[in-house]
């Protein structure tokens, strides 16, 4: 049976709550019920009646074929969209999928390597350029 927009809302964040060493809050906007681990992102319920969403992070290949098999599956709002899915209620969304979705994406940030061991970023507009002297 498929899930409506606040249940679907209601599931994720319960999947959420459900997992070990998780803080949540609204750091961007009230709207925005956003779930971390270890400091990370890993889950954003989406609190406004016209757009119902979950949004997650997924390896890229995975999001592409839930995009292709879930209408309302879209590449994911306010973060990475490579690496980020947003789920809205429709045909297919079961209570299962969305815990599989959430503890997926609790497992990909938590497993993700630490920022120390990650390649430096190259400069930008959101990183700092080297001087040379």
């Amino acid at each position: 049976m498929s899930l409506a927009g606040d249940r679907l809302q209601e599931t994720a964040r319960q999947a959420a709550l459900a997992l070990p060493d998780i803080s949540h809050g609204h750091p961007f906007t009230p709207k925005l019920d956003v779930y971390k681990v270890a400091g990370k992102v890993f889950l954003i319920v989406t609190d406004d009646p016209d757009e119902q969403i979950i949004t997650v992070k997924c390896e890229p290949e995975h999001a592409r074929a839930l995009e292709r098999g879930y209408a309302s599956i879209t590449p994911g709002r306010y973060l990475h969209r490579r690496h980020w899915i947003s789920l809205g209620p429709g045909q297919g969304i079961t209570k299962q999928l969305i815990n599989d979705v959430v503890e997926h994406s609790y497992d990909l940030v938590l497993d993700g390597p630490p920022q120390s061991e990650r390649p430096p970023r190259a400069p930008g507009p959101a990183a700092p350029a080297l001087h040379r002297t």
